[in-house]
């Protein structure tokens, strides 16, 4: 199942005004649910043209092109149903959300008990048998196939962003979205007064990011290589 979060508007197809979305929602369920489908059976069927699907079983005589498009046209007569609702938390509550998707590691350090002898041994919760926390123990190369599962193949992202906020536009998109929302326009080469170590306030140029173009980088330490360099200290694993 895919969820999708949608921004609270966006710019108009002239690009001359900021369309707001309403006290209810950004899109009517009905106009939602009937795109969804569409797209739906588009790539299904491209996908049954590609020779990408298999039939077995019962399902076999879906295999024959006419019996495909047959079925196909009856899913498009039908309403489809896409749940669309306001969060219950907030905004707040749906970033903390999707944060836990994006930007944690498949298992953190304390949920490891032990590694010795080959074999890992971990926590992990059962939440089809109401939530109860177990352990596990593992091959050391089984534990890092799962692991490596959790790596996103090369050429893909885990955020995938469209519309104002797309990588190729988002510069020219956001600029012009402040404009139109009477927004004041990010200083082209901000500085920020920082305290240093004896109290002294200076002003420093905040570097802008090579990657977003929008936050800003402010240098702390320079971390040399001779500290990369030197061995990790050795921890009892018992």
């Amino acid at each position: 199942m895919r969820r999708v979060t949608v921004p609270g508007g966006g710019v108009s197809p002239d690009g001359a005004r900021w369309i707001g979305c309403s006290e209810s929602f950004f899109l009517p369920v009905r106009v939602l649910s009937r795109f969804f489908r569409n797209k739906f059976l588009t790539y299904l069927g491209e996908s049954f043209r590609e020779g990408k699907l298999q039939f077995h079983g019962e399902m076999s005589p879906l295999a024959n092109p006419a019996t495909f498009d047959t079925l196909c046209r009856e899913a498009k007569r039908i309403e489809w149903v896409v749940y669309a609702k306001p969060p219950f938390g907030g905004p707040e509550q749906v970033l903390k959300y999707l944060a836990r998707y994006t930007h944690r590691v498949a298992i953190s350090n304390s949920r490891i008990l032990s590694i010795n002898g080959g074999q890992v041994t971990f926590e992990w919760k059962d939440y089809a048998g109401g939530n109860k926390t177990g352990t596990m123990t593992l091959d050391a190369v089984e534990f890092i196939r799962r692991f490596l599962l959790h790596i996103v193949p090369a050429g893909f992202v885990r955020i995938r962003q469209f519309g104002f906020l797309a990588n190729r536009v988002r510069g020219k998109k956001l600029e012009l979205c402040r404009a139109l929302l009477g927004a004041p326009p990010v200083p082209a080469n901000p500085t920020a007064a920082i305290i240093d170590l004896d109290g002294k306030a200076e002003e420093r140029d905040r570097r802008l990011c090579p990657v977003c173009k929008v936050g800003h980088m402010i240098l702390i330490t320079v971390v040399l290589t001779t500290r990369l360099a030197q061995p990790l200290p050795r921890q009892d694993s018992s």
